[in-house]
């Protein structure tokens, strides 16, 4: 006699999600078969693998589909190029950024070759991603643009690294992203898209600091380094912090799925009524 399989967990209540898919942009990936874009000036080598499960995600009936997009200024303090040398040497020399509203306050951050320029090319989404956004125009969708300040490297599309203080507004993005998610009553957030070990893991740590749930889809994630120092050090902070690492075909996914029934069931009873109230 065989075991029935144990019932799939319930999502948590209430559940309201949002898809939030980070800087799928031509900058950030190379340049592969299927695409026409031209190969990006800082891409990710594994992101056209993402593609796919990307897609899936779209797919789904989240009630709100958002896309972050690094949007920088030409004279961005992270570009190598902005800098003197010998300490202008993309992926190997650093800089300081200060908080504007703190001089003494600093952080040391990375420096990358020019990329995500606004109005360029390569600022412009993945033509995957193009293609999609044509296809639905009545999809309930938002962009939100990031480190448009250019003193100041924003990975996070939540607000700049400097926390928030009486005296200090952050260098917010452009819709802020957490009044847009707010306004939705979004409970819970599912995150993809580049790069793993910077932007996403950035993303996520002030998404779960904010209180919402805060989901990572692991074959949607792809990093500048894949290796343990890189993505296994930014999967670790986020577990941290109180987000969940979830498969595509897993449980988590598997709740944005049911929505797609739960709706034709509601509608179905809403028709249902309608004919019997025509009839009395």
């Amino acid at each position: 006699m065989t075991t029935a399989p144990a019932p799939s967990p319930a999502p948590p209540t209430p559940f309201t999600p949002a898809l939030l898919l980070i800087d799928l942009q031509v900058d950030f990936s190379p340049s592969h078969p299927t695409s026409p874009d031209p190969p990006g000036t800082l891409a990710v080598p594994s992101a056209p693998a993402i593609i796919p499960p990307i897609l899936r995600l779209l797919s789904l009936p989240f009630p709100l589909k958002l896309f972050s997009k690094d949007s920088h200024p030409p004279n961005h303090i992270s570009f190598a190029s902005n800098h003197p040398p010998p300490h202008n040497i993309p992926f190997t020399s650093f800089t300081r950024i200060c908080n504007p509203s703190n001089p003494a306050e600093t952080l040391l951050t990375r420096l990358w070759p020019p990329h995500c320029i606004r109005s360029t090319p390569g600022w412009e989404f993945i033509s995957e991603i193009r293609d999609w956004l044509r296809a639905h125009p009545d999809e309930p969708t938002a962009v939100v643009e990031k480190g448009q300040h250019p003193d100041i490297e924003t990975y996070s599309a939540f607000r700049d690294p400097f926390p928030p203080s009486p005296s200090h507004k952050p260098v917010t993005s452009d819709p802020p992203l957490e009044p847009l998610l707010r306004h939705h009553k979004i409970t819970d957030v599912y995150v993809a898209g580049l790069a793993g070990d910077y932007c996403v893991k950035e993303t996520v740590l002030h998404c779960a600091e904010l209180g919402f749930r805060t989901w990572v889809v692991r074959e949607g994630v792809a990093s500048v380094d894949e290796g343990e120092k890189g993505w296994g050090e930014a999967k670790r902070r986020m577990g941290e912090a109180g987000a969940r690492m979830v498969g595509i075909d897993g449980v988590e996914v598997g709740w944005i799925k049911a929505l797609a029934a739960q709706r034709g069931d509601g509608e179905k009873e809403s028709e249902d009524g309608m004919v019997e109230g025509d009839g009395d």
